[in-house]
């Protein structure tokens, strides 16, 4: 027992596990044998036997020398030419009957040729495993190449036979990513800086949407910050997400990060529903204007009603496109088809799953792949491919409102750099995708059997399970880092800066294997350079601005790291503070590659924050201990006022006769909001987002952490339309306060 301990720290080593963490309250957290190989398992590796610990350990050890070829390498743009490492198995003395021929192809088709001769072959490097011989060849390139993904063509070729199986050629190929060494950041936000209004676009409410945002209010949106001097618009992640209660309204929790939730599409700005006689006979029906207006008075955002509202108007409308439009050389045609071309396989793949999804949910009641039938689970499968066969029409249908949004969306886009914004758009990538989402059905072999969480912390004292699945390091691999290039690419086509949420999963994440509590959970560690260097070709290539997501017990190597790579920090003023003293930071101390916030949609609004309604409801909802807990967290609170009021007024930011102390102050004022973000305002940092919800006086966060259908979590609209926040005064008062500093 004791031999096989050794052999499963060793394997849990070679896969990236960490032995042990901290955690936010400084305990030292020691990963267990029985979590090690729950782990392993779960990156389905066998650990059942002493024999099988050994192969898994030799496989990983022997790998760097019987592995031909990597399947991916990522260089620096810097560092060229390149020069990739080949290992061939290759008996003493045998070089000299050995050639090899190896090609790049670029993205453009490109191709260049190389070659080698038994003359020209220079050995690297040799080790003897198993009694074969292996050598270490490097192909070295010769020219200095744009950034960008290359395919590699190796093939080498014997006099003798051998290769396996006593051959006398053998063929692969890798891909090769060449990327630069930072992410994409203007010239202007270098030296200056920009201010953003940050957004929940389901809850605006407008006299015009159907009872959520929607991509003509975020044009809306856009065109007032302008006006107010602002360089951004940050919203919340647009992914596709089920719109179902309880569990399928999070824009954190999608089936897809790569495509978008249609609920947000304005359908009175679709040219096909203008050009379908049916779909205007239903909505002028008195039945449908009844819905309409029920779903635009409510108080809370309704995601199945709505969504069924608007799919009952996208299929007439799709009626429409294909008889007027589609294959008949219309503009409409040519650009869906465009559209369908530049999307090629990743698009086929999710329209799929969603008709196999839509099918499979009405005929048998599953909500998700893993439920399917067996023979549906391969996306690859024979099964399936007869599906979509005889269900083009479906998949043509999903494929259609995929480009409605890739219309509706880049057109807010391209209206924020029509108006010369500086960065536009500002989206959220969310860390993951549920299990039984599209992503992880087409890619089901890169994902573990676990899921991704957090450990306990003063929030969730219990930890955290975010209830998707992660992606095991040596499979994501395998793939090229296919999910992360596709995912990365998709984040940064409509806007000019994305936020990473939880950057720390770039280096490692929080598993929690199948059948274990969230506190038992272990570090996973993952391939960084790597996965940086791909966010940052892709930055550059989008010219996106990147966030980090970096609150938390984050450590400074990787902050260091996040920064080597241009990546802005992302601070909160609630969490700036000279820790272990309670005082919050002085301006100049905030970094100035960072963008800085008050709050998220998991914290409490500057209203709800100086109300203590945070501490209310969770109080409420039974989220402590005890009572002392709870009363502990309200003197906390107070004296955390006591401290901002000290802060603001040394700053010189509260107006004349303020109150001096939180008490005579009971509850958030504009003169307050305002001079909190004119603190923001003075601090280094290149990018400040103001929350909207800060500026209207929300009460209520967006979410409360740790619960589902106890608390009404993405379903709050804002208390006042669109419309009625274009004209308030508190918008341009604190615009006019920004203003004032220098900006891009």
């Amino acid at each position: 027992m004791e031999h096989q301990e050794y052999l499963v720290n060793e394997l849990a080593k070679l896969c990236g596990i960490v032995p042990d963490y901290w955690d936010i309250f400084g305990k030292k957290h020691t990963a267990t044998q029985e979590m090690k190989r729950a782990t392993l398992r779960a990156m389905r590796i066998d650990v059942d036997s002493t024999e099988a610990l050994e192969r898994e350990i030799r496989m990983r050890g022997t790998r760097p020398w019987t592995t031909v070829l990597e399947p991916v390498m990522v260089f620096s743009a810097e560092k060229q030419p390149v020069e990739v490492p080949l290992h061939l198995p290759v008996p003493e003395g045998a070089e000299d009957g050995l050639s090899i021929t190896w090609s790049l192809k670029d993205e453009q088709c490109r191709v260049s040729k190389h070659s080698l001769t038994e003359k020209a072959i220079t050995t690297a490097g040799t080790n003897w495993i198993d009694g074969t011989r292996y050598i270490r060849i490097m192909l070295k390139d010769e020219a200095d190449r744009e950034p960008g993904y290359y395919d590699l063509y190796v093939e080498c070729n014997h006099r003798d036979g051998i290769f396996a199986g006593g051959s006398k050629s053998l063929s692969i190929t890798s891909r090769v990513a060449i990327a630069p060494d930072a992410c994409y950041l203007p010239e202007k936000l270098k030296s200056g800086k920009a201010w953003g209004l940050a957004v929940n676009l389901y809850a605006v409410r407008s006299e015009r949407n159907w009872g959520i945002g929607d991509f003509t209010d975020l044009a809306r949106i856009v065109e007032w910050v302008h006006g107010l001097g602002g360089g951004f618009v940050g919203i919340n992640p647009l992914h596709a997400i089920p719109n179902t209660y309880p569990y399928g309204i999070s824009p954190y929790s999608p089936i897809s990060r790569m495509y978008k939730n249609f609920i947000y599409l304005d359908m009175e700005a679709v040219p096909d529903v203008a050009e379908s006689e049916a779909a205007g006979d239903i909505l002028r029906s008195e039945a449908f204007q009844k819905d309409l207006g029920e779903v635009r008075s409510a108080d809370l955002i309704d995601y199945p009603r709505i969504a069924k509202m608007k799919e009952r108007i996208l299929a007439p409308a799709f009626v429409s496109f294909l008889k007027k439009h589609h294959g008949k050389g219309t503009s409409r045609d040519e650009a869906f088809r465009k559209y369908c071309e530049e999307e090629g396989r990743a698009l086929d793949a999710f329209a799929l799953y969603s008709a196999l999804w839509k099918h499979l949910h009405e005929t048998r009641g599953t909500h998700g792949w893993p439920q399917w039938p067996q023979e549906y689970k391969d996306h690859e499968g024979e099964a399936v491919r007869a599906f979509g066969k005889d269900h083009n029409r479906e998949r043509l249908y999903h494929a259609y409102v995929q480009w409605l949004i890739h219309e509706q969306l880049g057109g807010a886009s391209a209206l924020s750099v029509k108006l010369g914004m500086p960065l536009g758009l500002y989206h959220d990538l969310a860390i993951g995708a549920i299990g039984g989402g599209s992503d992880a059905w087409i890619y089901q072999s890169v994902m573990g059997l676990a899921d991704v969480g957090a450990p306990p912390d003063d929030f969730s004292p219990a930890g955290q399970n975010w209830g998707f699945p992660p992606m095991t390091p040596e499979q994501l691999k395998e793939t090229g880092y296919e999910p992360v290039i596709r995912t990365m690419r998709e984040s940064m086509k409509y806007g000019g800066a994305l936020r990473i949420d939880h950057a720390l999963g770039l280096f490692r994440l929080y598993w929690i294997p199948r059948g274990k509590e969230p506190r038992e959970g272990v570090y996973v560690e993952y391939p960084h350079e790597d996965l940086l260097r791909i966010i940052a070709l892709e930055s550059v290539r989008n010219k996106v601005v990147v966030i980090g997501e970096d609150l938390g017990t984050i450590g400074d190597n990787v902050r260091e790291a996040l920064k080597q790579f241009n990546m802005l920090s992302y601070r909160l003023f609630y969490f700036e503070r000279n820790y272990p003293d309670p005082s919050f930071r002085m301006p100049e101390k905030y970094p100035e590659p960072a963008l800085c916030a008050v709050t998220t949609h998991d914290l409490p609004t500057l209203t709800g924050y100086w109300q203590g309604r945070d501490i209310a409801v969770r109080k409420e909802q039974g989220m402590y201990p005890d009572d002392e807990s709870w009363k502990g967290q309200l003197q906390e609170r107070e004296r955390d006022k006591k401290l901002l009021l000290e802060l603001l007024r040394s700053q010189g930011l509260l107006p004349a006769g303020s109150p001096e102390g939180p008490g005579e102050m009971p509850g958030m004022t504009s003169d307050l909001m305002i001079a909190i973000y004119r603190f923001l305002d003075s601090t280094p940092s290149r990018l400040m987002l103001v929350s909207l919800d800060d500026v209207i006086g929300t009460l209520d966060q967006q979410n409360l952490p740790g619960t589902v259908d106890s608390h009404p979590n993405w379903q709050q609209r804002t208390p006042l339309t669109l419309e009625a926040m274009v004209r308030d005064r508190r918008f341009l008062d604190l615009a006019a306060r920004l203003t004032r500093s220098t900006r891009l």
